[in-house]
């Protein structure tokens, strides 16, 4: 009798119920509103910092290796801060472009409270006031005869020597206005150095970006391009200050190390290919964590959609949104503006 019902019940049809999973995903997904409704992670203006290049012309000059993005004169670069403002991007990242006649092997011009960039940061807080704020690179990267972010000696870096000028770079671009410096040359012990030299020029409120997890990266190629250090630097390479991008736990220990030392936000470069570091960055300490889409990263989409291969509003947005879902809680991408714009 037993085995006439289990014959019975193999050859009748089986009913809606029991053949399909109570639980459909896929409902959640079928109109726009209910998959903005149930997004785990969003992005906005608010994530963006937009990075841009002063050169002392008044003119702008386009970068090759860069579509869309320009060497801004001062007054270029402040109605650009003025553009931010309006689009909701709550900072911008300045990176200066020096004349070849001002840079030398011990990066002087550097120190300069006259130089490029705090005269630009100067212009922005004069006609833009406190409305978006100014982050400044601290390396010496353009400030060098021969390329690298710190003094060269018989082939070597120089820690300890460089932190020294690191501590008073950061210093002047403070008392021109800055209210980030981001040491992004990578000696070891400089962010505590510079912590303590800001503090003893009655700078204490002004806030620390390390560069503390920063990747010896071949996407770096189109920014060196823009500053014009790619000529200085030849064929050497960054690779005795720099991560070697095989390494993980490393970039812990960097950034354990730099928050101990004083940093109030830390950055992991290049973002796209670090999605992993920015995860455990950001699960591992639980603080601001920022990342910087770099130039390589932001040249590949348009050369992609230069041979017709992608749609770049798409793909500039999914490639910024997967930064953030990896933990990022801000993102420096050259795509900033037109990204802002189609969030608005």
């Amino acid at each position: 009798m037993t085995a006439m019902i289990d014959d019975r019940r193999e050859t009748e049809p089986m009913t809606a119920s029991a053949a399909f999973p109570a639980t459909r995903l896929r409902r959640n997904r079928q109109h726009p509103w209910l998959r903005r409704m149930v997004a785990e992670t969003t992005l906005s203006p608010a994530d963006l910092v937009w990075p841009l290049f002063v050169h002392d012309h008044e003119a702008s000059l386009p970068v090759a290796s860069l579509p869309g993005v320009e060497r801004l004169s001062i007054d270029g670069v402040v109605k650009a801060v003025d553009e931010a403002r309006q689009l909701g991007i709550p900072a911008v990242a300045l990176f200066p472009v020096v004349e070849p006649r001002l840079k030398s092997d011990d990066a002087a011009h550097a120190t300069d409270p006259d130089n490029l960039i705090c005269r630009t940061v100067r212009a922005i807080r004069r006609q833009c006031g406190d409305a978006v704020g100014v982050i400044c690179d601290v390396a010496l990267d353009p400030y060098t005869s021969h390329g690298h972010d710190g003094l060269l000696h018989d082939g070597r870096i120089l820690n300890d020597e460089t932190v020294e000028v690191l501590c008073r770079q950061a210093v002047v671009l403070a008392e021109a206005g800055c209210q980030i410096v981001a040491p992004s040359d990578m000696m070891d012990g400089r962010v505590g150095a510079i912590r303590r030299a800001l503090d003893a020029a009655g700078r204490q409120e002004v806030c620390i970006l390390s560069y503390a997890a920063k990747y010896a990266s071949a996407f770096y190629g189109p920014f060196r391009d823009a500053i014009g250090s790619a000529t200085a630097l030849g064929a050497a390479d960054k690779k005795t200050y720099q991560m070697d991008p095989a390494n993980s736990d490393e970039a812990i220990r960097e950034v354990a190390l730099d928050l101990a030392e004083g940093a109030d936000m830390v950055m992991v470069k290049p973002a796209g290919v670090s999605l992993d570091i920015i995860h455990r960055v950001k699960q591992s300490f639980g603080v601001p964590t920022f990342a910087y889409q770099v130039s390589g990263e932001y040249a590949m989409i348009h050369a992609a959609v230069a041979n017709g291969w992608i749609d770049g509003e798409k793909a500039a947005l999914e490639s910024l949104l997967v930064i953030k879902r990896a933990g990022a809680d801000c993102i420096l991408t050259y795509f900033a503006p037109q990204v802002a714009r189609k969030l608005a």
